[in-house]
């Protein structure tokens, strides 16, 4: 089992990773400004979910499935940057605060935990985590631990973000100003994707 110096190590981990700009956090933080933070519950809350279950899973052995079909991963890249162009599209051209855009909704529980299998951040940090956490003595009891920390800690962390996006709705009245935030967003989450295009 983890010791105390281990844990206060992966909470401080999951804090960092879990605060640090990324896909997740660039949604949110526009999710925040374009429907507001009770609109944004469910996002947070499929983010948070979906990643304690990708944990689980990935430590479980699912990741072993990109040893013994490398396709596989290529595949899974593939489609995450084609889904995370398509999201930059949906936000640079979403409607601001009040504009009852037609189809303009926030993302929804299901989609956000599905996002995760397709985020290449959360995959490094579910790998990172399991392979700097976990106890191979007491695997499944260490693991445990890993996903409930992040369960725990990554939930208010990303609740940050919307909370910011709903400080800069106040101040976003002019449309204009909402149509280059969400444009500067869109722009933010296609940058993320460049280490992803240069890796190995």
């Amino acid at each position: 089992m983890l010791g105390a110096e281990q844990l206060a190590a992966l909470v401080l981990f999951c804090f960092v990773t879990s605060v640090t700009p990324g896909p997740n956090n660039m949604m949110l933080l526009a999710s925040g400004v374009n429907f507001g933070f009770a609109r944004t519950i469910p996002h947070m809350l499929g983010i948070a979910i979906g990643f304690t279950a990708m944990i689980v899973l990935v430590g479980l052995g699912i990741g072993e499935l990109f040893a013994v079909f490398p396709w596989l991963h290529g595949a899974m890249k593939i489609a995450g940057l084609v889904y995370m162009l398509w999201l930059a599209w949906k936000i640079a051209n979403a409607g601001g605060p009040g504009e009852a855009r037609e189809g303009a909704r926030p993302m929804t529980f299901v989609q956000a935990a599905a996002f995760q299998w397709v985020n290449p951040k959360a995959w490094a940090m579910a790998l990172s985590a399991i392979a700097a956490y976990t106890i191979a003595e007491s695997h499944l009891a260490s693991l445990a631990v890993v996903a409930a920390t992040f369960g725990l800690v990554n939930l208010p962390t990303i609740a940050l973000w919307a909370m910011f996006g709903v400080w800069l709705r106040r101040s976003l009245s002019d449309p204009r100003n909402v149509r280059r935030f969400n444009w500067t967003m869109a722009a933010l989450l296609v940058a993320s994707l460049v280490p992803v295009l240069f890796e190995g």
